[in-house]
């Protein structure tokens, strides 16, 4: 009876992925990306249902995550996301640096998240004014945290016209 319960859980763990990419909705109905849309994208039955149990299977193999957070393996993402995981990232190993030269309106690491941050080497010098002006706002605030300074960054290049476009480019 113990054996037969520890199969009923662990076909349980492994039927709901599959389960839930069906419940989600995919636009061709298959078990939805991953590993297992890899594998099969040019098999002829990928409509049925075997195929479709081996999909989901083969995608909760652990890799479909690492496949949705990248965009990769059939899976969408428009790389904001994972952009924004970068900059926020570089931003708390490097948030001392990054205030200082914020402040000063110029350096390395400024000049590396305006880069993590989309913008083209070309509009660097607009980009340092803008970091050095939104500084100035957080400093008075009271919030010179990481996520805060990322934050700002983001909201002046949308506010920039400039900077805009080519952070969107």
């Amino acid at each position: 009876m113990k054996k037969l319960s520890m199969l009923a859980i662990v076909g349980m763990f492994v039927a709901m992925p599959g389960g839930f990419a069906l419940a989600a909705g995919t636009p061709d109905t298959g078990p939805g990306c991953g590993l297992g849309k890899l594998a099969f994208q040019n098999y002829p039955n990928a409509k049925t249902k075997g195929a479709q149990v081996l999909m989901a299977t083969l995608n909760a193999t652990g890799y479909n995550t690492f496949a949705i957070s990248s965009g990769t393996s059939g899976c969408t993402d428009d790389g904001r996301w994972w952009a924004e995981q970068k900059a926020t990232m570089f931003a708390e190993l490097n948030a001392d640096a990054l205030a200082q030269e914020m402040a000063q309106g110029r350096g390395e690491h400024l000049a590396s998240m305006a880069t993590l941050l989309g913008v083209a080497q070309p509009q660097h010098t607009a980009f340092f004014a803008m970091a050095q002006e939104r500084y100035a706002a957080l400093s008075g605030a009271g919030d010179l945290s990481p996520a805060a300074m990322v934050q700002a960054l983001n909201e002046g290049i949308s506010a920039d016209s400039s900077l805009v476009k080519v952070a969107l480019d």
